[in-house]
């Protein structure tokens, strides 16, 4: 699905001059408490600790702008449209807004997956956890986005961030498998996720 939105394109090399080329993509999975941020093999969580408001949100768009500003491409989870009632809701959006215009300055190109199709990209279900109890259904699926991020990716996610770790790791993953540079084959089931997705334009740069 080609984005609403105004990302920069992303521009790649020509066929002819790619040779061990690499696109350097990003997942971003914000949050208030514990921002996930992910590349290929690696994956941390930015914790803002006690600051809040103004302090808080100058610090996670400072930390975040330091680990994007080289992507090719950085894949953004967008709102979950369930939680646009909860608590922090209006400040998390705008955490959102001044990241991508971030990107959107300095010509960062990035895609937004919905925390559905990132979950069906890892799992093949948007609810993996259906068939357990309603209470334990968050949580049981956010183990198995972790135990995709460790098993299939090679990814270590520990600590109080692990599960945001885990989402930012496979946002990434998508980013890479779209631009066609899969780091492991997934099943159809799974990619399917990528169809619904809002890309930026994609550009390949005429051969010389």
């Amino acid at each position: 699905m080609t984005a609403l939105l105004q990302s920069a394109p992303v521009t790649l090399p020509s066929a002819q001059g790619q040779g061990e080329w690499q696109p350097r993509v990003i997942g971003l999975d914000l949050s208030l408490t514990s921002t996930g941020v992910a590349g290929t093999d690696w994956a941390k969580a930015l914790r803002p600790g006690r600051r809040r408001s103004h302090e808080r949100m100058d610090w996670l768009c400072g930390h975040i702008h330091v680990g994007v500003q080289e992507a090719d491409l950085v894949v953004v989870e967008g709102a979950a449209y369930a939680q646009g009632g909860q608590a922090g809701h209006h400040e998390l959006a705008g955490l959102w807004w001044l990241v991508t215009q971030d990107l959107w300055r300095h010509r960062i190109p990035y895609a937004v997956a919905n925390p559905h199709h990132r979950t069906i990209y890892a799992t093949g279900r948007a609810n993996p956890a259906q068939d357990r109890p309603r209470k334990e259904r968050s949580k049981v699926a956010k183990g198995m986005v972790r135990s995709v991020a460790v098993e299939r990716y090679g990814v270590e996610c520990e600590g109080p961030g692990r599960y945001d770790q885990a989402d930012a790791t496979v946002l990434a993953a998508m980013g890479l498998d779209w631009l066609g540079y899969p780091t492991v084959p997934v099943p159809d089931t799974h990619r399917r996720a990528l169809e619904a997705v809002h890309w930026p334009e994609l550009i390949p740069t005429a051969a010389n």
